[in-house]
């Protein structure tokens, strides 16, 4: 019986006080998602790469706004918004412990005002958006200017941008076979 009291001291404690000591986690833990509202860009990559539909995104055309919501309930922490938000909005944290007493605190909402058409004066994708893919051309060696200048295709949405091509030279219908001649 001592020689076991024996093994037992010098073994030492085989658990951790947790909770009362906070844990040692590994590198790479992934844990609760982060989300910073003023780096999304609300593109939808996100939602679109979530295994486990945590994350859903709704246009509300009347209001004019999108919303942003992840449901930490079903996210499994797969890391997969982290790997395809291109401004790092969503990242993984080291944060474990998700209990809450109520059903509302586990989710994280963003709502975001839609930029209106420059014809048709409808809402149809954020500013932010907008002016993401103005930086991306200027930090990829456009000229501001010449950007700036594209401002009003980018604020006019694919529809009225469609009117515009098929009115451009006169007719306002071409059917497929019509374009397939004049590429050949």
């Amino acid at each position: 019986m001592l020689k076991l009291f024996k093994t037992i001291i010098k073994t030492g404690e085989a658990t951790t006080k947790y909770p009362f000591k906070p844990l040692d986690l590994p590198d790479g833990f992934r844990g609760k998602p982060e989300y910073d509202a003023q780096q999304c860009i609300v593109c939808g990559a996100c939602t679109s790469a979530c295994p486990a539909n945590a994350l859903t995104m709704e246009t509300n055309l009347e209001t004019g706004e999108r919303h942003w919501q992840l449901f930490i309930g079903r996210c499994i922490y797969c890391g997969r918004c982290e790997e395809v938000c291109p401004t790092r909005a969503i990242v993984l944290s080291d944060m474990f412990e998700t209990a809450v007493t109520k059903k509302s605190d586990l989710y994280i909402k963003g709502t975001f005002k839609l930029l209106n058409c420059r014809e048709c004066h409808q809402p149809f994708t954020p500013r932010k958006s907008v002016e993401y893919a103005m930086e991306l051309l200027v930090q990829s060696g456009w000229d501001e200017q010449t950007v700036e200048a594209m401002r009003p295709q980018f604020e006019t949405c694919p529809e009225c941008k469609r009117k515009h091509n098929l009115l451009s030279d006169g007719r306002e219908n071409i059917s497929m076979g019509e374009i397939g001649s004049t590429i050949k």
